[in-house]
């Protein structure tokens, strides 16, 4: 167990190190844990999440095909017709992004409405800066909303047998959705308090984009409806959604393909996969596939439960909290694809229900990415936007935005999930 701990440790710190180079560090020590044996060969086909690496894949390409169509660009149109200030402009983006991020990974969701908030800013003389972070971390609160809203939610969903439905409706009562739309009012309200100031006028124009292609959208739509079906059926197999989503993929490409006939059409929906994402996943599942077998994960459920002294309350209030400040420096994919196993352990161990752990584990780290600039892949995208417009982002100038953005949304989430749960 030292030994698994010593290299889980030093992994942890080198992709935290040199964040490059994140996938090949975590599938190296990987291998390490395969070749010393304390992950056994027959153990590595059941420690990989096939399903999460399924769905990601599958979706990342559909969204490439969503934006190539220009539907984003068309919704952000019809959203800004109806707003009348930068103020409102802003936070009215950010709620647009929220949406999209629900259904949409969050790094496309920054991709397809950040050009959107350029070139009003540039029509406007404003300076981008805070209307982009405003963009990032809003997809980020959102992505909690539902299943395929982001990679934790997929984790979690997959982790914990939730259909799409759950996140909705969960044992009977209102899910993660409601709390995480809570937390959407709360912070828009901040949002539009950090923007006070900004007052000028939209100017109005009549050329809304054209989309001539709707199959993109589509599709889209069909994954989540399809999602939505599949949770109904029942013993269904553990890979039925990563089916949907590379099923539904492969008929948009080829869909694509037979309208372009061009090698593009398969290329660029291929290229929108990130396959470093996928790797990085692949060694976290088999890195944690070996601390498990070592004991690991049970040792760490049996110190938490220590340390809440059997009170669920302060347990609940430590993983909520740490879990927010962990996530502001650390991948939120790491740690929550560590900290599942953990949690549904400190439940056994308290001889609890680990729903209200998990919910306060989900909330935790998928907002606690929004403290930094480096806390979420969605802050680091919007970053790099605003880098190749020639506009540095200072960590104050995030921290002004995403602190406060952060405690509105966490708080009341805090407070519903241990009213409901409990």
């Amino acid at each position: 167990m030292p030994y698994a701990i010593a290299l889980f440790a030093i992994t942890y710190v080198l992709m935290l190190m040199f964040s490059k180079y994140r996938p090949y560090i975590a599938l190296g020590s990987a291998a390490i844990f395969i070749a010393t044996g304390m992950l056994p060969l027959d153990h590595i086909g059941t420690a990989i999440d096939w399903n999460v690496l399924m769905m990601i894949a599958g979706t990342m390409g559909l969204v490439q095909l969503f934006i190539d169509s220009k539907m984003p660009a068309l919704l952000a149109d019809l959203v800004m017709e109806k707003v009348h200030s930068v103020q409102m402009a802003a936070v009215a983006l950010a709620l647009f992004a929220g949406i999209i991020s629900a259904f949409v990974d969050n790094v496309a969701t920054v991709l397809m409405v950040a050009p959107v908030a350029l070139a009003i800013c540039k029509k406007l003389n404003t300076n981008p800066v805070p209307f982009i972070i405003g963009i990032a971390v809003s997809s980020n609160l959102q992505g909690a909303a539902t299943l395929v809203g982001d990679t934790t939610a997929i984790m979690l969903g997959s982790y914990a047998d939730m259909s799409f439905l759950d996140f909705f409706f969960y044992q009977g009562k209102p899910g993660i959705f409601f709390a995480v739309e809570l937390g959407a009012v709360a912070s828009a309200i901040i949002l539009a308090w950090l923007f006070r100031k900004e007052k000028k006028p939209i100017p109005r124009s009549n050329n809304r984009t054209v989309v001539t292609d709707y199959v993109p959208t589509v599709l889209l739509l069909g994954t989540i409806v399809l999602l939505i079906v599949a949770s109904f059926i029942p013993n269904k197999p553990d890979v039925t959604n990563g089916l949907i989503c590379l099923t539904l993929l492969v008929i948009g490409v080829v869909y694509n393909l037979a309208k372009k006939r061009k090698l593009d059409a398969v290329v660029g929906p291929m290229k929108a996969i990130d396959f470093e994402t996928i790797g990085l996943l692949t060694g976290l599942f088999l890195m944690i596939g070996g601390i498990t077998h070592m004991g690991v994960i049970d040792a760490a459920a049996n110190l938490l439960a220590k340390l809440g002294g059997g009170n669920v309350f302060v347990l609940y209030t430590v993983i909520v909290w740490a879990s927010v400040l962990i996530s502001a420096f650390i991948d939120n994919i790491p740690y929550t694809a560590t900290m599942l196993p953990v949690v549904t352990g400190l439940a056994a161990t308290l001889g609890i229900e680990p729903t209200i752990l998990y919910f306060g584990l989900l909330s935790g780290a998928t907002l606690g990415g929004n403290c930094t600039p480096i806390g979420a892949s969605a802050n680091i995208t919007g970053i790099g936007i605003l880098r190749r417009e020639g506009y540095e982002v200072k960590n104050s100038d995030f921290t002004r935005i995403g602190i406060p953005f952060t405690l509105a949304a966490v708080i009341p989430a805090y407070i519903y999930f241990w009213l409901l749960y409990t």
